[in-house]
């Protein structure tokens, strides 16, 4: 039986299923802004900063930066000439409540509806949604003492499956997107499958790779690389990345992993990875980027928001990255290579 290929395109492109799946999220910040955290009628009063509005709303920053994103993406609220938050016309006359044109009374029409209290509850406590009862513990978060779903059999493999979902399609993309040809080894930090590794494998026959992930994960990697025909060139390192010893590499991939966590943990992991990063070597961060006034896209917005919901994480500006890639002692490149479903790579070398 033939090898599977890692490199093939999909004939047509999913991103418009993604957005259609995210966007119900709009609908939820949407109702809490007007009924929860009333930001139209606080911004009635007077412009105000990030801090103030933050603050009046009770909302710690993350939870903040994920509402007011969402809200700028909509074109509801914007950014004046002195930083401040402030309404757009189409907010002030529709959403400030008692406005003789004011909406904000039907929107809240859902908002008692399930899905809408519990991005509420979200925001409030600024934690990642309580876990389905067929899981066995927490599907993207790993801390101590706390059980994790991708170390139980089961549910790390379906898991693991689900997320290959979008990998599969995006994984040849990325492989085209980034010149491996002179590198030796790469390191995939949470690479479930190892699809993109596969990818790169193939793509370039002299590679080695590490697949580094929790050992239940790596059952499913394993299986892959033998179905893909790598498995003589794909190592499975089990292991904690923010714990145990970073393997050795000179090319190391994040790909769809900071999302995941707040910014303290990106920048621990950053810090890592640096420190262990053969001299010249790359760092490669492959996900989904904020505009850098953190104003949108709109469909990133909404991705941000599902993460918000589901990890301890958010969607970050590319500007973002780069502040936290100098800081590690990192150089990052100024340009964004974009692969597939909204995500794109940042490069920095060491």
């Amino acid at each position: 039986m033939m090898p599977l290929s890692a490199l093939t395109k999909p004939t047509t492109d999913p991103t418009l299923i993604f957005e259609h799946f995210r966007n119900g999220y709009g609908t939820e910040l949407l109702t809490v802004a007007c009924t929860d955290f009333d930001i139209f009628g606080k911004l009635a009063k007077g412009p105000k900063t990030f801090t103030e509005l933050s603050g009046e709303t009770g909302l710690a920053n993350r939870a903040a930066n994920v509402l007011f994103t969402a809200l700028r993406s909509m074109k509801l609220i914007e950014i004046d000439s002195v930083g401040k938050y402030t309404l757009t016309p189409e907010a002030r006359e529709h959403l400030v409540p008692e406005e003789y044109f004011e909406v904000g009374g039907y929107v809240g029409l859902v908002a008692e509806a399930p899905q809408v209290r519990a991005m509420a509850e979200r925001l409030k406590t600024n934690k990642p949604a309580e876990n389905r009862k067929e899981d066995t513990g927490a599907a993207f978060i790993f801390r101590p003492g706390l059980e994790s779903a991708m170390d139980q059999s089961d549910s790390a493999r379906r898991l693991t499956m689900a997320l290959a979902g979008r990998a599969k399609n995006v994984a040849p993309y990325l492989a085209e997107a980034v010149d491996l040809s002179g590198a030796k080894t790469l390191l995939d930090i949470g690479g479930g499958t190892g699809i993109y590794a596969i990818a790169f494998l193939q793509k370039n026959p002299h590679l080695k790779a590490i697949v580094w992930d929790r050992a239940e994960v790596l059952k499913v990697a394993g299986e892959m690389a033998v179905s893909y025909g790598v498995a003589n060139r794909l190592e499975l390192v089990p292991g904690d990345m923010f714990t145990d010893p970073v393997p050795s590499a000179d090319v190391m991939l994040l790909s769809n992993i900071l999302h995941d966590w707040d910014e303290p943990e990106c920048l621990r992991l950053l810090k890592r990875c640096a420190d262990d990063l053969l001299d010249g070597g790359r760092l490669l961060v492959h996900d989904v980027f904020l505009d850098d006034d953190l104003g949108g896209p709109f469909p990133i917005a909404m991705y941000s928001a599902a993460l918000f919901t589901l990890t301890e994480g958010r969607a970050y500006a590319a500007e973002e990255y780069r502040k936290w890639l100098m800081t590690v002692g990192l150089k990052p490149t100024a340009k964004i290579t974009p692969t597939m479903v909204h995500c794109g790579v940042l490069e920095a070398v060491r």
